[in-house]
């Protein structure tokens, strides 16, 4: 059954303690925990309590496999994605969201297909791998940064993320994508972009990749896996305007995802 939950990323500078106490004022169904540089994130007891604490729990662990995040738990991918796996099961979560790897990762890209299949098998949860973009500074063509490749679903993962900041970026269809992924769509980081080259993660509404269509469809077809908020509230001049951005997309994914199984 879905649940909208509220990644941690989303309330940046704050702590993934305050995403917690976000989630529960706001009636968020649970958190995603971005593994990053907030050493509260990467203490999977210290999760624990919060969630217990706040009554939220946790539908997602986001790997530590973003570039700002290379060091954390190490510099060895497959290490980052088994920890993942052991948090997810702490938490009682059932999916890790995972990136490609970067062309620099060789080794690691050559058998990243395989291995996300054998991480599946021995640990009981779903990886599932995000859609990415290529790289630009402008409006001009892209550079590959991500092997085996941006899309995922151009391979055979059995399980996926989209991204609508990401998809926005790679001028990417989002409802195509998710025909073509089927029932491989396993979560969904709902955002918005404007096509820009920056990864905007905008309030859902406010980009034009047409998030709210992109739900209806999800309803339709009874995606019944998880939407995750992501958006970018870095900019907000306080609180106050924090917690409505926060207001307003958890409102705009009820709204647009309201025939979908609950």
């Amino acid at each position: 059954m879905s649940v909208i939950g509220l990644s941690t990323s989303s309330v940046y500078p704050e702590s993934a303690a305050h995403a917690f106490g976000y989630a529960a004022q706001l009636g968020y169904d649970a958190v995603e925990v971005m593994v990053a540089l907030d050493r509260l994130s990467q203490q999977p007891t210290a999760i624990k309590q919060l969630s217990e604490h706040h009554g939220v729990p946790v539908c997602s662990i986001h790997a530590p496999c973003l570039l700002f995040t290379q060091r954390v738990w190490g510099t060895e991918p497959w290490g980052k994605l088994e920890r993942s796996a052991e948090m997810a099961h702490l938490l009682g979560a059932s999916t890790v969201v995972v990136h490609p790897p970067f062309r620099w990762q060789k080794d690691y890209a050559r058998g990243f297909v395989e291995g996300i299949a054998a991480l599946e098998a021995s640990t009981g949860i779903a990886f599932a791998v995000e859609n990415m973009y290529p790289w630009r500074a402008s409006s001009k063509r892209g550079v590959e940064m991500y092997l085996p490749g941006w899309d995922p679903s151009e391979e055979p993962y059995a399980h996926t993320t989209i991204d609508l900041s990401h998809a926005a970026i790679a001028a990417s269809d989002p409802i195509g994508m998710a025909r073509r992924l089927g029932e491989r769509l396993r979560h969904v980081h709902l955002t918005d972009g404007t096509g820009s080259a920056k990864d905007e993660h905008l309030v859902p509404g406010r980009g034009a990749m047409g998030a709210a269509a992109f739900l209806r469809h999800l309803a339709k077809v009874g995606f019944d896996g998880d939407v995750v908020l992501e958006i970018n509230t870095r900019r907000c001049a306080d609180r106050d305007e924090r917690v409505a951005d926060l207001r307003e997309s958890l409102e705009f994914a009820r709204e647009h995802f309201a025939a979908s199984p609950r």
